[in-house]
């Protein structure tokens, strides 16, 4: 009889399972429509989580995403939570990237010329000519506080090079 009881779930570790499953259905509602194709759902499950995206009243809403818990009980979470988490890490990564570019930016046009060559020994394929005009331009429209037109093609440009990488 011990033995069967060790085998059998507690009422509370349910309850933590089912709303652990509930906050990952949270997650996947946040998710673009191409992220989720991507991550091979029950159909019932894509069409809970496009319901409740259109559902305003929170009573509602909350229900479904209980629902949307319920339904995450028949699946296998594993391969979604590791989909999700390499969604989320994939994004922080981005968001790194622009930030960097963003400080070289402002490093560029503030006058230290030393992120040139950082730039380029990490993009070698950049072209170091078009880079110092456009880091030129730009410090000569920070002087005049013309509008920053050279500051954004600066950025593009970098913005560009991090994506060929």
């Amino acid at each position: 009889m011990d033995m069967q009881d060790d085998l059998e779930k507690s009422r509370t570790r349910l309850k933590k399972e089912a709303v652990a499953l509930q906050k990952m259905g949270e997650r996947l509602v946040l998710l673009s429509d191409d992220q989720l194709d991507r991550m091979e759902l029950l159909p019932a499950l894509v069409d809970a989580i496009q319901t409740v995206r259109t559902i305003k009243s929170h009573g509602a809403r909350r229900r479904q995403m209980q629902y949307i818990g319920t339904l995450m009980r028949s699946v296998d979470a594993e391969p979604i939570e590791q989909a999700l988490l390499e969604i989320e890490q994939g994004a922080y990564r981005q968001a790194k990237a622009f930030q960097r570019i963003e400080a070289w930016r402002d490093q560029l046009v503030d006058g230290d010329d030393d992120v040139i060559h950082e730039i380029l020994g990490t993009f070698p394929d950049a072209d170091r000519q078009r880079l110092g005009q456009l880091v030129r331009s730009a410090r000569k429209e920070k002087e005049k506080n013309a509008p920053p037109k050279s500051t954004r093609n600066l950025f593009r440009y970098l913005k560009t090079l991090s994506a060929g990488k």
